[in-house]
């Protein structure tokens, strides 16, 4: 059952400077944590998966502990993330899919009728029960660091399923959206279900904060966003909106759509690389609270390149009522863990003073 509002902010980490931007409070300095932290940039984090495939490795409650918080270990950051994968959830439903090395999730039977739409079944708790074990012990690992638990967006989900893997232009999914616009809202609709159920399942255990990660919708235009997307999307933040808990809501390439993106119910719109953060602000509207938004192939740089680029992010997230510093998407996995060490003390040296 969802929490009380009383309930939910006596839990642990609820005055961290990470909760309190992303609900536009004061804060003592900028928050910052990564998204894919915990990842192939990391040697422990390749010590531990060496020979596990992802969704074993996803699947496995002590695995997951011990991966989400090597970040947290090695970093003074301010949030946890949940170790999983998007596709998770629907692998838990009974698709048959696979995460291959190098390529991405691939379907072994894409769903492209209404037939493969109707043999999505809702998601169940008991179904991810993997999920509740680890977030619980990784709630009581944190102490006052908040988890963030995340789920994959509608159409990032569809694309998968419907294109059979990873795809730059999304053409089948895009095919199905304009073409057979019922069939379109019918999957969209159950996928919906599906993340907001997984979220449910994870912010139940105990995880503080949600991201919604429609990683590829920067792909569809304004327009089709506002009538083929967002409903869906907003369906997903409504069904969190009892727990109290802050919201995120990130893709790429979405710069022509961060105001549909707070729209749908988000509380923290992420911005990537491409927009800068004061722009991001009027794009997005007030009563928000920005996450973003260093360019990650940046760490590639010398470190006074890092640095100065950093501080302008910092500076231009000063314009928005709570930001929450992060990367414009996934550490690379080729970057220095150094470089980021230094890059969080950076953020919380600078805007603290």
């Amino acid at each position: 059952m969802p929490q009380d509002s009383a309930t939910a902010a006596s839990g642990p980490g609820e005055e961290s400077a990470f909760l309190l931007a992303c609900r536009r409070r004061p804060v003592p300095h900028t928050p910052v944590w990564f998204m894919r932290q915990a990842g192939r940039s990391l040697p422990e984090y390749r010590e531990a998966r060496a020979g596990i495939p992802m969704l074993e490795a996803c699947a496995r409650p002590d695995l997951v502990v011990e991966i989400t918080m090597q970040p947290v270990r090695r970093y003074a950051v301010d949030a946890a993330i949940f170790f999983s994968d998007i596709v998770v959830p629907l692998k838990a439903i009974g698709i048959d899919l696979d995460i291959k090395p190098g390529v991405g999730p691939v379907i072994a039977d894409p769903v492209r009728d209404a037939a493969a739409v109707d043999r999505l079944r809702p998601l169940e708790p008991g179904d991810v029960a993997f999920a509740t074990e680890a977030v619980q012990a990784l709630t009581g690992e944190l102490g006052g660091t908040p988890l963030i638990g995340f789920a994959g967006g509608p159409f990032t989900l569809a694309s998968y399923l419907i294109e059979g893997g990873p795809s730059k232009t999304h053409d089948r999914t895009k095919a199905m959206m304009y073409g057979e616009p019922e069939l379109w809202a019918r999957l969209l609709d159950r996928l919906a279900d599906i993340a907001a159920a997984y979220l449910k399942v994870q912010v139940e255990a105990g995880a503080r904060a949600i991201q919604l990660f429609d990683s590829w919708v920067g792909g569809v235009g304004p327009e089709d966003y506002r009538t083929s997307v967002l409903p869906h999307s907003r369906k997903i933040f409504e069904a969190l909106a009892p727990y109290d808990v802050p919201r995120i809501h990130f893709g790429v390439g979405t710069g022509e759509l961060l105001g549909l993106m707070g729209e749908a119910g988000a509380d923290v719109v992420g911005v990537d690389w491409r927009v800068p953060l004061d722009e991001a602000v009027l794009r997005v509207g007030p009563g928000k609270a920005l996450q973003g938004n260093l360019d990650p192939a940046i760490l590639f740089a010398p470190w006074d390149v890092i640095a100065d680029r950093t501080r302008d992010v910092l500076a231009r997230g000063r314009t928005a009522e709570g930001h929450v510093f992060n990367l414009g998407h996934g550490v690379l996995p080729t970057t220095d863990p150094d470089k980021l060490a230094r890059l969080v003390d950076l953020v919380h040296e600078e805007s603290a003073r």
